[in-house]
């Protein structure tokens, strides 16, 4: 009996980009350009952050099939990142943005073999995951920015859809 695997981990991304995408309609693009402080993200680069989150796992696991993160240059994805999160985009490109990239990460995570998801990625001397956790981890990791963005519907005055809340 397999509880969590794969198509589980490929049907719960899809409905975490689906929420993602809902909150971003319901996002006035007038305040797109919000952010919480100078220092932050701001509404929209946070959403395109969200819509490429998924290209860092297909570079790491894919591309390079590393087998160590030790000494990985994380600084240098995110700067790739960082440059896609500046790019003027209209909230309509965006949303797009967000369900084209979903999606291919989704298809591409259907098409991975189990014994590539069980193989373990060292994280330093004495830890170590397996790609499954780790990309278990990006779902997660949009989770989280799924909750600054419901702080940042609050800031501008939206209320989140997933609160029922006013």
């Amino acid at each position: 009996m397999e509880l969590y695997g794969i198509r589980q981990l490929a049907a719960g991304a899809r409905a975490v980009r689906q929420n993602t995408i809902l909150i971003a309609g319901d996002i006035p693009e007038s305040q797109y350009g919000f952010r919480a402080t100078p220092l932050t993200r701001s509404i929209g680069e946070t959403l395109v952050h969200s819509a490429w989150l998924w290209t860092s796992d297909h570079f790491i696991h894919e591309e390079k099939h590393a087998d160590s993160l030790v000494g990985f240059d994380f600084p240098a994805l995110l700067r790739t990142s960082e440059v896609e999160e500046k790019r003027r985009r209209s909230k309509a490109e965006i949303i797009e943005l967000l369900q084209t990239e979903g999606d291919r990460w989704v298809q591409w995570l259907e098409r991975l073999p189990e014994e590539f998801l069980a193989e373990r990625v060292e994280l330093s001397a004495d830890a170590s995951l397996t790609r499954f956790e780790l990309l278990l981890a990006t779902k997660e990791h949009e989770l989280q920015h799924r909750a600054q963005l419901t702080v940042l519907e609050r800031l501008i005055g939206v209320v989140p859809r997933f609160t029922g809340v006013a």
